[in-house]
């Protein structure tokens, strides 16, 4: 969390770029100024509303060059039928309009792609 002191957080990061800790999930605090060149898959849990901004970063950050040249995943869980929904389909449309290529997925089709039983 933002509570989290940077020299601890650094640690996590840190661990995380050798392999030590396979999972690290973030609070807005990995925004800004934070390089995981070999992370491939982002869960996004919350977006700010419509924050263009705050989702293009994110994707930016997972979408780097990895060096195996592993393909990334950007996911977004949104809640259906929800005014969280109608913001995700806003920031969708910018990410369509800059060239981004995304699919809507059922919790369970996803849960199926990574080979887990509903």
């Amino acid at each position: 969390t933002g509570q989290t002191p940077n020299s601890e957080r650094e640690e996590l990061y840190a661990k995380f770029r050798t392999g030590e800790i396979k999972r690290l999930i973030l609070s807005k605090v990995g925004n800004f100024a934070l390089d995981l060149p070999d992370a491939n898959v982002l869960i996004q849990v919350s977006g700010t509303f419509g924050s263009r901004q705050e989702e293009a970063q994110r994707l930016g950050r997972i979408l780097r060059p990895k060096p195996s040249g592993e393909i990334a995943y950007f996911y977004t869980l949104v809640t259906r039928d929800t005014r969280e929904q109608d913001f995700a389909h806003h920031r969708q449309m910018f990410l369509t309009e800059q060239g981004y290529s995304y699919s809507v997925m059922d919790g369970a089709a996803l849960l199926s792609e990574f080979g887990c039983s509903v």
